[in-house]
């Protein structure tokens, strides 16, 4: 009897045990989520309170030029006056992709032949790239195209539509600065929340290995597999966060023809493998192609929320995650510990 009693006490501690680590983790997880209601929150009402004296001297400029830059879309939209649609995809289609090849045209240049040499000094994994494989780069190529083509585009088609049920997206009056500057913050934020949720759900691994392992096959990435993915993740992922904030605030044009480039470019030097002068850090992305289970998010808010950097922030990259503001190369600067027997 003494031994039945004893079992089912252990029985018993372990349920009670196992029980509190799921409240501990669902506790935790909502506690994250509430941190991150509250600073997104705080953000937003930081930019309603302060918009007018943050923007005061730009707001100042856009007065001062505004004549010109709304004179440019009066001749535009006369020009394709009754046909909206096509001036529509002309700035949410044509533009952002120019923006995409003109930008990993460049980087394709050094990734496939190494040169100017003064560029590939910024290489963040060294000895990795140098060259590309040119029948991985085919690869990736073809899937991106296929990518732009049969998902981003159909998706921008049925973007117009729901936007035309809230009015004329390529009305004839431009916003003002202060409501495009919002407007673009707000992107950013809607970005933020959507890509690291969706994003760290393609990690879960029932999904990671049917969907996901497609983008991490590049460990040491290059700007144009930045939209190399299946296409449900390219659609939920990549597509679906940039495209909803403009959908849901019901955007002029020249607003959202600008947040699709942005989102474009900046995705580009994210994945482009080069930590550039001047130019955002890539070194928290690029550590998660590297490790995987780190840093799932856009600008690290949520990844600081809940933890997911935990990992990146003990390393040399975290010491090179910042702006860099000379032209020493920050893998000289901040070098990485000599390997033992060095």
């Amino acid at each position: 009897m003494p031994e039945e009693t004893t079992v089912r006490d252990k029985r018993a501690a372990e349920r009670k045990t196992a029980s509190m680590r799921r409240q501990e983790t669902t506790g935790g997880l909502w506690d994250s989520v509430k941190k991150a209601a509250v600073v997104i929150g705080s953000g937003i009402l930081f930019l309603a309170a302060f918009g007018n004296s943050v923007t005061w001297h730009l707001q100042k400029f856009w007065g001062a030029s505004g004549d010109f830059w709304q004179n440019q879309w009066t001749k535009l939209y006369l020009a394709f006056e009754g046909r909206e649609a096509s001036l529509f995809y002309m700035g949410t289609m044509l533009a952002p992709t120019l923006a995409f090849w003109v930008s990993n045209g460049l980087l394709l240049l050094v990734d496939t032949t190494g040169k100017p040499s003064f560029i590939t000094r910024y290489r963040i994994q060294m000895n990795k790239n140098d060259p590309v494989d040119p029948v991985k780069l085919r690869q990736a190529l073809r899937t991106v195209i296929f990518n732009q083509v049969f998902i981003s585009g159909p998706m921008v088609v049925g973007v117009y539509y729901l936007m035309t049920l809230r009015g004329n997206p390529c009305g004839p009056e431009l916003p003002t600065f202060h409501w495009a500057l919002l407007e673009l913050a707000l992107f950013s934020i809607i970005e933020e929340i959507l890509f690291y949720y969706s994003h760290r759900l393609f990690h879960h691994p029932s999904l990671y290995k049917h969907f996901h392992k497609q983008h991490h096959e590049w460990t040491a990435p290059i700007g144009v597999v930045s939209i190399y993915a299946h296409p449900l993740e390219h659609v939920i992922s990549n597509t679906l966060p940039v495209v909803i904030g403009p959908v849901i605030l019901g955007s002029h044009l020249s607003t959202t023809c600008m947040w699709y480039c942005v989102a474009l470019v900046s995705t580009t030097i994210s994945h482009c493998g080069y930590h550039l002068p001047f130019l955002p850090s890539p070194e928290s992305h690029d550590f998660h192609h590297l490790k995987f289970n780190q840093c799932y998010g856009v600008f690290g808010v949520l990844d600081r929320l809940h933890g997911t950097d935990a990992k990146f922030k003990q390393t040399k990259q975290y010491e090179r995650h910042t702006l860099l503001t000379s032209l020493t190369p920050l893998t000289h600067s901040i070098p990485d510990h000599p390997k033992k027997g060095q």
